[in-house]
């Protein structure tokens, strides 16, 4: 029997919790000064060199990759992706009006900002959208070569944090590397090509439009 498609009220339920959840997992990581992978740590290593807030530059990195997306893969995708880049902004950069942390173990910080933004992106992924960023690109590669894109991902992020390794002190780079790695074995483990889809693609229009 063919597997049937979420309907468009589980894919917004799915892209609002999955969102939220990786806004809970930055902010964690941003308690302790961590960074992560990808363009989330990039955008927030550039925060601590200039006036500009997390969200602000997390979304205009993903920029070019949406327009990937928009033009490699399918319409639908492109468009909920960069919903779901949006709504991280602006999530995170307007979490310190409710939660506030006045106490915090590094260690804790890495494992559950990289678990929670995991689990966050896993959901994504499992809707047929992404965060933007090198997500877009890793789900087109898993897509048309069958490359893991939690191992792919895996990858980019600790090339990205080794490169940081001048800016960083061993402490934060060591643990920031703990938390990517978290990240990444949730996406791993769970997101395999194949496993969780009715043998639609990204490429395929029908997807994300049931």
């Amino acid at each position: 029997m063919k597997h049937r498609g979420h309907s468009r009220k589980e894919n917004l339920i799915a892209i609002l919790t999955g969102t939220f959840i990786v806004a809970q997992g930055v902010f964690f990581l941003q308690q302790a000064q961590l960074l992560t992978g990808g363009t989330t740590g990039l955008a927030l290593l550039l925060t601590h060199f200039v006036d500009f807030s997390f969200g602000q530059l997390y979304f205009v990195m993903n920029i070019p990759f949406y327009i990937m997306a928009w033009f490699r893969m399918n319409r639908s995708f492109a468009l909920t992706s960069i919903c779901c880049g949006g709504l991280v902004s602006l999530i995170t950069d307007n979490l310190h009006r409710v939660v506030e942390i006045s106490h915090f173990d590094p260690v804790y910080c890495a494992v559950i900002g990289g678990l929670l933004m995991g689990l966050g992106m896993l959901i994504l992924f499992r809707h047929n959208t992404s965060l933007g960023g090198f997500n877009v690109l890793v789900l087109f590669l898993q897509e048309k070569f069958g490359i893991s894109a939690g191992k792919l991902q895996m990858g980019i992020d600790i090339s990205i944090l080794v490169g940081s390794f001048f800016l960083m002190t061993p402490t934060i780079l060591m643990l920031s590397l703990l938390g990517a790695v978290m990240l990444n074995l949730v996406l791993a483990m769970n997101h395999k090509p194949g496993r969780y889809n009715d043998g639609r693609t990204l490429s395929d229009p029908a997807v994300g439009d049931s």
